[in-house]
């Protein structure tokens, strides 16, 4: 999902994954999952089969943990926020945890053609210093939006059907 909003001075662009379900409906879901597991495993339990429940525990922490991270992944952000004289670009989790700063009037976008007509094309901001590629983890249609916002603040150096080659 790419959003931007644009004010007198800058420009902020956020990219970040598609989220099909927020953490509340994940624990929505392990509860629906959780407790008939449970409740069965308590009654074979009260049967004699009590071995059963430490794998129905096991099986509900898999899940817990699976969907604890498929969310935490989907809360990576990458922020690129393009002023008069620089752009930065942070990315991470929550709060920012790389950070580059780059001086816009030497920026310059690259975008690497991808092999298939369904992927998505890679998109690299750089400098002389830095090379920083953008916005991996989006879909088709949002990384065509994220290339459309960058092509109307940055000079375009190229276009690339091999990686890491710019004409």
């Amino acid at each position: 999902m790419v959003n931007s909003m644009q004010t007198a001075t800058r420009l902020m662009i956020v990219a970040r994954p598609n989220q099909s379900a927020s953490w509340g409906a994940n624990v929505g879901l392990l509860l629906a999952l959780g407790i008939p597991a449970l409740g069965i495993a308590l009654i074979f339990a009260l049967l004699g089969a009590w071995p059963i429940l430490p794998f129905a525990g096991l099986e509900l922490l898999a899940l817990g943990t699976a969907l604890y991270h498929a969310s935490w992944k989907t809360q990576y952000r990458h922020v690129i926020t393009i002023n008069e004289d620089s752009i930065c670009i942070d990315k991470g989790h929550y709060t920012p945890q790389q950070r580059w700063r780059l001086a816009r009037h030497s920026t310059e976008l690259t975008i690497t053609l991808p092999p298939h007509s369904w992927d998505s094309p890679r998109l690299c901001v750089h400098d002389r210093d830095e090379h920083v590629c953008v916005g991996e983890f989006l879909n088709r249609e949002d990384s065509l939006k994220l290339v459309n916002l960058l092509r109307q603040e940055l000079h375009v150096r190229g276009y690339s059907a091999v990686a890491g080659r710019a004409f």
